[in-house]
């Protein structure tokens, strides 16, 4: 039996890797720290995950397109602001939450509409607004910040359900319901076909463009949705909300296996490419109590699952 046979037969290789490597983490973690492997305390530690845990979703669908989103950082800032204005004139959070989410759609909905209409390349399009989705969020906002929710407010973030946060739960059914979409939709067959071969989908008949400037719009609405997560967490809204969360994001989607060139990939290495990210923080940070080196080694992590994905593509061609 080939290698590509055996591809075909068990068609989880990245996955499969990425839960060895998880495992083996946490076990070594459990030795050396044996608190590391406290349910309580993991959970606990999780708050933040969810966050990046979210926007890993959309992200996921636009990278097996072959496209990329850079700004979803940058639209947190410009949400946060829009969120912190709108509560401040009218005093309701949850005509705040609305129009976050409403930012966040237009914000996507730009990205999308570029790309597929204007035929302008994701990367270029994302790198635009990702400056100037930070820069109208500073500019609308003077660097001012707002804050004081109310305390009903911050259970969105802070809250828990049978010990689990909320936020984790938001993030199981999304997740779940991507998944479905992926495997079960034609939707979710044109995105992989999309990555796979373009001009042969748009031959078929599909409308990419929409394809597209939906995905984009959703990682827009997805961007504010993660925003009002974050203001409750910390209880004040800002244009630097977000900051840097595109690359962690990234870095997850690519770590979980999905192909940076579209047409490879699914939710559940994400998942697993988000959990392993995580876990080798903490213990790092644990371990060694150097920030720094947290991000040495989620870059190592990134470095070697793209040639793990280039040497089993080499591996393919023999």
């Amino acid at each position: 039996m080939n290698i590509s046979d055996g591809k075909r037969r068990f068609p989880w290789w990245h996955e499969a890797v990425l839960g060895v490597l998880l495992i083996a983490l946490l076990i070594t973690a459990g030795i050396v720290n044996p608190g590391f492997l406290n349910l309580r305390g993991q959970l606990l530690l999780s708050r933040h995950l969810w966050e990046f845990a979210l926007l890993a979703l959309p992200m996921t669908l636009i990278i097996l397109t072959g496209g990329i989103d850079l700004s979803v950082g940058s639209a947190m800032g410009m949400c946060a602001v829009a969120f912190g204005m709108c509560y401040s004139s009218t005093g309701s959070v949850a005509l705040s939450c609305l129009v976050c989410l409403l930012v966040g759609v237009a914000g996507g909905g730009v990205n999308g509409w570029l790309i597929s209409r204007m035929n302008v390349h994701p990367l270029i399009v994302t790198l635009a607004t990702y400056a100037a989705f930070r820069g109208l969020g500073e500019g609308l906002s003077q660097g001012e910040s707002y804050s004081q929710f109310g305390e009903d407010f911050s259970e969105v973030a802070r809250g828990m359900w049978g010990g689990v946060p909320i936020p984790a739960y938001l993030f199981g059914l999304l997740a779940l319901g991507c998944a479905l979409f992926l495997s079960r939709t034609p939707g979710g067959r044109y995105v992989y076909a999309i990555g796979h071969n373009e001009q042969a989908v748009r031959f078929s008949g599909v409308n990419v463009g929409r394809v597209k400037l939906l995905l984009y719009a959703s990682s827009g609405l997805m961007a504010g949705l993660t925003t009002i997560i974050y203001v409750s967490r910390f209880d004040t809204a800002k244009a630097d909300a977000g900051t840097g969360f595109e690359l962690d994001v990234i870095t997850a989607v690519v770590v979980g296996g999905t192909s940076i060139y579209g047409g490879r990939g699914n939710i559940g290495g994400t998942v697993l490419g988000l959990l392993l990210i995580h876990e080798t923080r903490q213990f790092v940070s644990r371990q060694w109590q150097v920030d720094e080196l947290k991000s040495i080694v989620v870059g190592l992590l990134l470095i070697g699952s793209l040639l793990l994905y280039r040497g089993m593509q080499v591996r393919n061609r023999e």
